[in-house]
């Protein structure tokens, strides 16, 4: 847990220096007789800044340098000392200006053909939009605006003007014989917009031919903390059903387009950011943290995933950060569970009838279990509840509904150098199993669940991106030691008129401290035969902990200097999955009525057992798993013509899993971690925008 937390630390405290940097970096530079144009060049590859210069022609002036790892202010300051040119950082763009007596003022040249041009810039809103770059296309010249979103510059009729905001949708124009230039730009399209997230990559919509089915995240936000639950009824050739609803069991299953292979694995394939993921971890997944859902259906979408796609893929994408301020996102949900639907049961008089009524059809001279007088007796609405017990014992055990509790939280934003998404969330699930209060314990079921997401982008240079995602999903339960799933068992499959779930004290147990549990036993002996499913609720209770963490590094980097469209990218994935669970518990007391007597309506319990008055303690199986994967892709994309459009793919691939168990001892087998190596490749044509 402290590796964990000094990990998250650590990617914290760099993007808040990131973020807090302001762009100031070292340069090296090794130049001999080089124009300073060419010289500032460098610097921006190297830096992310930005030079914006206007009436100073920087292409005359040579020089020559050597630094190393050397303050960008630095650098200026001796490629500026004998020319009378003042400049300023603002943000991430560096302003020169002409400056004979090296004021702060700005002298701009005013060219005989230029004019000035005036306006103001806007969002869809209204708003004014401060910091907005405003340059002359073809040239270094421009100015930013001010906190009105107001500017002023000197162009030419023929001259373009770019309007470029972090966030936001460049837009360029053309000035013409404008005085005034009024501008609203718009906040930038989500690329997952235009495209479909395909095998190990992105698609145009209009050129798919494979079947994939896409799924806007809203759609899957439902009132359960588990996202497979959301997903029946959402999309076409999609099965899903659901055999539990008991907190921690609630997982639903499903198949795409039915089951083509039979064995281990029947199930579609899970990559969450192109990592091999399980049902659990998908079910832990905050749909707030979802950019993309995919469903990939036939043998052209998933050919590249070879036979582990044979049953379909599902492919989740999560969020990253987005240029512009920080943006905050919470949310809270409180919801309430509770059975849908119920079997029904026979009442205890007629549970009585029909099982003497069985007895009778197998054997005429059996022994009824049930004889006339209590059957009698058990209609008395006068009767002693104990003595003659109707026990309704859903009723007894169950409550009608729980309350739960979902929290989640969000921010990103980001500028064009780093760009980031944190998240967590809380989500607190209950059952419905009623809670002795002569217990000190919990026996109900309680899910307590913390997940916590970090993505981080950033661009190393123009060509370079790095992502680092780091994830964890934290699992807390409390319930019974069989499970409510067991109870519900037990419950459905319990006499209700053999004894009562507890007795009131006798005489003889008037100072007894535990529980006087109800049993019976056999005709012939003295030892609690039955099933008492309210003792083996409350007796005891289990406590397991899950934690998953993982750990992804991604690297993208443009080859356009080889040749145009090539890409290259890896991915680096490990995954730590640990479980272990303990059981306290005691042994009931099991009594029933040794004698009663009517007219004082008493009776005298006899003991049927030796219980225990204290908890005792039972270790489960202890689980961890270590699974590494790393992925690497080669793409290549051009459009001839404006009409032929290739591309080609190559992908290798490597996934080793590894697990530690205890329960049952080790051995050779399950000590030696499993690997899978896959090589694929894919070549695409597409005419006119028609996939061939």
């Amino acid at each position: 847990m402290m590796k964990f937390q000094f990990i998250v630390g650590l990617l914290l405290l760099t993007l808040v220096r990131i973020s807090a940097s302001n762009f100031t970096q070292n340069v090296s530079l090794n130049v001999k007789n080089m124009s300073l144009e060419q010289v500032f060049k460098i610097v921006e590859s190297q830096s992310g800044y930005v030079f914006l210069y206007d009436g100073v022609n920087f292409k005359k002036q040579r020089v020559s340098l050597s630094v190393e790892d050397t303050p960008i202010e630095q650098v200026l300051e001796t490629c500026l000392k004998d020319l009378p040119v003042a400049w300023k950082i603002v943000d991430q763009n560096i302003l020169l200006k002409k400056d004979e007596n090296k004021l702060k003022k700005t002298e701009v040249v005013v060219q005989q053909a230029r004019s000035t041009i005036k306006g103001t810039v806007t969002d869809d809103t209204g708003a004014p939009l401060p910091g907005t770059t405003i340059t002359v296309v073809g040239s270094t010249r421009g100015v930013i605006t001010d906190i009105d979103g107001k500017y002023v510059i000197e162009v030419e009729p023929s001259d373009k003007l770019t309007f470029s905001l972090i966030g936001m949708q460049s837009q360029t124009v053309e000035v013409g014989n404008r005085k005034e230039i009024n501008i609203v730009l718009k906040e930038k399209v989500d690329e997952l917009q235009e495209v479909t997230i395909v095998a190990f990559g992105k698609q145009k919509k209009e050129s798919m031919v494979a079947s994939i089915t896409t799924i806007d995240p809203k759609e899957l936000k439902t009132a359960s903390s588990n996202l497979t639950t959301a997903l029946a009824g959402r999309m076409a050739g999609l099965i899903s059903f659901q055999r539990s609803g008991e907190p921690g069991l609630d997982n639903a299953e499903f198949f795409i387009r039915g089951v083509t292979t039979f064995g281990y694995k029947k199930d579609p394939l899970i990559l969450i950011d192109n990592n091999e993921s399980t049902s659990n971890e998908l079910a832990r997944l905050q749909t707030d943290d979802i950019a993309s859902f995919s469903i990939m259906k036939d043998a052209t979408a998933v050919a590249l995933y070879g036979s582990r796609g044979a049953n379909g893929v599902i492919l989740i994408t999560t969020k990253s950060g987005k240029e512009g301020a920080v943006k905050f996102n919470v949310r809270f949900e409180e919801s309430i569970s509770q059975p849908t639907m119920l079997p029904e049961v026979a009442d205890p008089i007629t549970y009585m009838n029909l099982h003497n009524e069985a007895v009778k059809t197998r054997n005429t001279l059996g022994i009824l279990p049930y004889s006339p007088t209590k059957v009698a007796n058990t209609l008395d609405p006068n009767r002693n509840m104990y003595v003659y017990p109707a026990t309704d014992w859903y009723q007894m055990m169950f409550k009608d509904f729980s309350n739960n509790h979902h929290l989640n939280f969000s921010a990103s934003g980001g500028g064009q150098v780093a760009k980031y998404y944190v998240a967590g969330s809380f989500s607190n699930d209950n059952g419905i199993l009623k809670v002795d209060k002569r217990n000190n314990f919990n026996n109900n079921v309680e899910l307590n669940r913390y997940t916590l997401r970090t993505n981080v982008n950033i661009n190393m240079t123009r060509t370079t991106e790095v992502i680092a995602r780091l994830s964890g999903a934290f699992d807390s339960y409390n319930g019974p030691r069989s499970g409510g799933s067991d109870v519900f068992w037990q419950v459905m499959n319990s006499n209700p008129v053999m004894f009562p779930a507890y007795y009131l004290p006798d005489k003889n147990n008037e100072y007894t401290s535990h529980i006087l549990f109800g049993n019976a036993t056999s005709s012939s002996g003295t030892t609690p035969i039955y099933n008492n499913p309210y003792a083996q609720m409350v007796s005891g209770y289990k406590e397991y902990t899950i934690s998953q963490i993982n750990l992804q590094f991604e690297f993208n980097q443009e080859l356009d200097f080889i040749t145009k469209g090539l890409k290259l990218r890896g991915m680096f994935n490990t995954s730590n999955y640990g479980y272990f669970d303990i059981s306290r518990g005691y042994s009931p007391f099991y009594y029933n009525v040794g004698r009663y007597e009517k007219g004082t309506d008493t009776y005298i319990l006899q003991s049927l057992n030796e219980g225990s008055e204290w908890l005792t303690f039972s270790e489960g199986p202890k689980t961890l798993t270590v699974t590494t994967y790393f992925e690497s892709a080669l793409n290549w994309a051009r459009t001839f013509s404006n009409k032929h459009d290739l591309g080609a793919q190559l992908v290798y691939t490597m996934r080793q899993y590894k697990e530690t168990q205890t329960e049952g001892g080790t051995n050779l087998q399950k000590s030696l971690p499993h690997r899978n190596l896959g090589l694929a490749g894919r070549l695409t044509y597409a005419f006119d925008g028609r996939p061939r």
